[in-house]
């Protein structure tokens, strides 16, 4: 069980936390993390963790607990129950959202936290307040470099490069410069780190742009 030097042992975090890493543990899909096979999401979660670590070690319960359950139980909504194309990927999205947030507040409810404490977590989850909320910030901060980590070669090369490029393009203009730095230091390869590139010119491009 991971000891936050900042907020001490609280023994209903510590509960929190267990359940939704339970949930996690349950997925069918698994990765490979440090010479071991681990379920996906609970390996995801974990990152998301360490990531959250490394941009606020100071974190309240809160955002810590909505950075471990961001994708709980992701693999029980595929995107293909969606139509494809832009619109069927937002409603996807909009509804993982609203799935991960109404069942992480059962659980916390179940660990002890009061109805004020489950709805921010909730608010965090469905990134409500992206732009104006410095937690909301780092939440989507954590959630780009754990894809960056995770997921971008693999997603990379099952894409065509253009739409790579766009996406990323998308995402930067989200991020703290110092969420990018941090991600620019993640080994990558050649291929990707030419995508990267591509879509930080469009991004500059597009902010510069009148």
């Amino acid at each position: 069980m991971e000891t936050n030097t900042c907020l001490g042992q609280l023994s209903r975090f510590d509960r929190a936390i267990a359940a939704i890493d339970a949930v996690n543990a349950q997925d069918p899909n698994t990765v490979a993390r440090v010479g071991e096979l681990l379920p996906k999401e609970l390996a995801h979660a974990q990152r998301a963790s360490h990531w959250l670590e490394r941009l606020d070690p100071c974190a309240g319960e809160e955002l810590r607990l909505a950075v471990r359950a961001h994708h709980l139980r992701r693999w029980a909504l595929p995107r293909a129950a969606y139509p494809l194309g832009r619109v069927g990927y937002h409603a996807w999205r909009r509804e993982l959202q609203d799935r991960h947030a109404h069942e992480c507040a059962e659980l916390l409810s179940a660990a002890g936290y009061n109805t004020a404490q489950t709805e921010r977590v909730s608010e965090l989850i469905r990134k409500r307040g992206l732009g104006r909320d410095p937690q909301a910030q780092v939440f989507e901060d954590v959630l780009c470099l754990v894809f960056v980590e995770l997921q971008l070669e693999s997603f990379a090369a099952a894409h065509d490069a253009e739409k790579i490029v766009g996406i990323l393009a998308r995402t930067l203009p989200k991020m703290s410069e110092r969420a990018i730095g941090l991600a620019a230091q993640l080994p990558a390869s050649t291929q990707t780190k030419k995508l990267i590139g591509r879509a930080v010119q469009r991004a500059a491009d597009e902010a510069a742009s009148p």
